[in-house]
């Protein structure tokens, strides 16, 4: 019996379609032409974007789980996982127990890291947000505005925001727009430096909500207008990092070193 293998692509969701083709289907082209030899599936992890869709635009998008049984009707004995989450939170941890169900299920399933798992994948993101940025980082205060993780033991924001300035740049920014360290920080920063432009983007893989309101909304408590209030220019960039070919490349990479899924 021949094996025939799948590369599933799973990602948290948006309910932005523009957003939707720019970044999370930008990632999943660029992992198809990877692995021309495995047959494509998407899973998305959250429930209410998943929901949403359905009952809005009659979208039906697998999670996890049925993806996988999707794989196991379809004959597929190997499985390569390629997560696009920043990180390995709860959403990802969710992920790899349902995947642990279904060992007995596959001859083999392998599984990339989520963006940034470890202190390597911090050097190699600040390198590629440093060229992608370069013009901003020389013309101002560049921001990178979070989501943030109720999960503190990688305290990914503080240790990238450790890393621009080990690079130089110290007019470059991480905030967050749910726990910490949140907005204060970015805040105090431009209290002490008084940039006169600050160049503003989301740090998260696609710009749906947070950065269409959060960030660059008209609400007086967005991000962009925050900034404004401190006398600054601020010029918000409404880009998810899946747009840009430089990140999607570092999901290339994971997938190209993905590791066996093992028992837990």
């Amino acid at each position: 019996m021949s094996e025939k293998k799948a590369l599933l692509v799973v990602s948290f969701g948006t309910s932005y379609a523009e957003t939707r083709k720019l970044t999370i289907e930008a990632i999943e082209q660029d992992l198809k032409a990877a692995f021309p030899d495995r047959t494509f599936y998407r899973a998305w992890t959250s429930r209410m974007i998943k929901k949403k869709l359905l009952e809005r635009d009659g979208l039906q998008i697998d999670d996890v789980r049925e993806a996988l049984e999707r794989m196991v009707s379809d004959g597929v004995t190997d499985v390569l996982i390629q997560p696009t989450h920043m990180l390995a939170g709860v959403e990802f941890e969710d992920t790899i127990r349902v995947i642990r169900s279904f060992l007995d299920s596959f001859k083999m399933i392998t599984m990339g890291r989520a963006l940034i798992a470890n202190e390597d994948d911090l050097r190699l993101l600040t390198g590629a947000l440093e060229k992608v940025f370069e013009k901003e980082i020389a013309s101002g205060m560049m921001v990178f505005m979070g989501h943030g993780s109720e999960r503190n033991a990688f305290p990914v924001y503080e240790l990238l925001q450790r890393q621009f300035e080990q690079d130089g740049h110290a007019d470059v920014c991480v905030g967050t727009v749910e726990f910490t360290p949140g907005i204060e920080p970015v805040l105090e920063k431009i209290r002490a430096r008084r940039p006169e432009k600050i160049f503003l983007t989301p740090l998260l893989v696609v710009a749906g909500d947070h950065a269409t309101n959060d960030m660059s909304g008209d609400d007086e408590d967005s991000w962009k207008n925050q900034f404004a209030r401190e006398g600054a220019e601020v010029t918000c960039i409404v880009r998810g990092l899946g747009e840009y070919a430089e990140i999607r490349q570092l999901y290339l990479e994971h997938a190209r070193t993905a590791v066996p899924i093992l028992p837990a």
